[in-house]
């Protein structure tokens, strides 16, 4: 499978991820910085397929596309974008694209397209997980599993990633797999949490500042980008970050250099940004509270944790490592499992450590008793009939059939069916995944 692919992306972090991706499964692959450029490498090369941004400096994809099919060269032409209104020019032109994908793309996503594109048969295999890396980490849902595969699969890279979720999903424990299992992982990581440090400061914490750059700079500050040097560093809480905050990134994230609060003098720093945050960026994008290029910037690579009510299943694994973790040698009595594996836990695995420390402090012996759970949990037995197996069968069923029928309104296309079942793409990936469908 040595077919050529020709990869067009202005944004250099964007063609690297893509090459690497495909050159990893057997494909050759050529790259341009600009659609110009593109053309001049397709009458040259002559690859098999072209996979294209929309919005480039200078000629966009669009227009590419349009060029090469008056070339008369009919090549598979696969777009991507971070842009959805750009779905509603494709299908209105329909210039002859075989099909697109918004950013960010999922990685078995763009293979799987290609593959069909080119008339190859594509698996996309999970990686094989070192253990050393798993440790402190419970991921036995079909969910977790593939989430975790993903972010192994991309952590090799200097992408940008963006962790989602709602708040006490584990994105600190993931960001912290992403750069362990990354090539900086000999460097720190230094994590941020942008919520918990006054807008009035937060800058001059973050780039650094010299002494007398404002009241109370009393001394020279590194700050925490330097600081991350040959690393990666964590920006938890991203949504929260100031509007002149935002703009003073997204040149760093533009320039790779940071100039301390007060100084002139940029300085070239080496690192991985991996955010999180647990508000909705898109929505504050419409609001105006969040800058759309600096969310474009940030979206390079997106993971969403999915919430602990999504994921029971790893309700009592998780229970039993945080008891390990207290050294007491205590455990789980059966009944106080399930009613831990029957809560809807709102607080996520936050509220399930908190739950369990609060229970090793009230029980006096080895085992951890209905009692020494918190009111809330308790009260679950109460309110909470349990579902019967048929009920739970027909439950599956139901999602199942809606999915296929999804999938077959849009001849298989992943980002439409998640937009008519009203559910992320990667959370549709999940489910295609869990239930075996191809």
């Amino acid at each position: 499978m040595q077919q050529l692919i020709l990869i067009v992306d202005d944004e250099k972090r964007f063609r690297q991820l893509y090459a690497d991706t495909l050159t990893d499964a057997g494909y050759r692959v050529a790259t341009a910085p600009s659609a110009e450029k593109a053309l001049a490498l397709a009458e040259k090369e002559k690859p098999a397929m072209v996979i294209s941004d929309v919005r480039m400096q200078g000629m966009d994809g669009l227009e590419l596309l349009t060029r090469i099919r008056q070339q008369s060269v009919e090549i598979p032409f696969l777009l991507i974008t971070a842009y959805s209104n750009v779905r509603d020019a494709v299908n209105a032109l329909k210039l002859g694209a075989v099909d697109y994908l918004e950013k960010p793309v999922d990685l078995d996503e763009l293979l799987i397209a290609v593959g069909e594109a080119l008339g190859n048969t594509v698996e996309t295999t999970l990686p094989n997980i070192p253990e050393n890396l798993l440790q402190g980490i419970v991921a036995t849902s079909p969910a977790m599993q593939t989430l975790l595969h993903e972010a192994f699969r991309v952590a090799p890279s200097d992408a940008t990633v963006l962790l989602t979720g709602e708040s006490g999903t584990g994105k600190d424990v993931l960001a912290n797999f992403i750069h362990g299992s990354s090539r900086r992982s000999s460097s720190k990581m230094v994590a941020v949490n942008c919520g918990a440090i006054p807008a009035t400061l937060l800058a001059g914490e973050l780039f650094g500042h010299q002494k007398g750059a404002y009241t109370g700079a009393d001394s020279n500050r590194k700050g925490y980008f330097r600081e991350a040097a040959g690393g990666t560093i964590f920006l938890d809480e991203i949504g929260n970050l100031p509007l002149e905050v935002q703009v003073s990134l997204l040149r760093v994230l533009e320039t790779g250099c940071v100039a301390p609060l007060g100084s002139s003098r940029e300085e070239d720093v080496d690192f991985r940004l991996i955010t999180a945050t647990n508000t909705n960026l898109k929505q504050a994008v419409k609001e105006g509270s969040f800058r759309e290029d600096l969310y474009y910037r940030l979206n390079v690579i997106s993971f969403e944790l999915p919430p602990l009510r999504d994921r029971l299943e790893e309700v009592e694994p998780l229970a039993r490592l945080f008891l390990q973790e207290k050294g007491k040698g205590q455990r789980l009595s059966p009944a106080a499992s399930r009613l831990l594996g029957s809560y809807h836990w709102p607080g996520n695995i936050r509220e399930l450590h908190n739950a369990i420390e609060r229970s090793t402090l009230l029980s006096g012996s080895n085992i951890i008793l209905p009692e020494h759970l918190p009111p809330a949990i308790r009260e679950t037995r109460e309110h909470t009939p349990m579902k019967t197996a048929d009920q739970v069968t027909s439950l599956r069923q139901s999602e199942l059939s809606a999915i296929q029928h999804a999938l077959n309104q849009t001849n298989g296309n992943r980002t439409r069916a998640a937009q008519i079942l009203g559910i992320s793409r990667r959370s549709l990936i999940y489910k295609i995944k869990q239930y075996g469908l191809s």
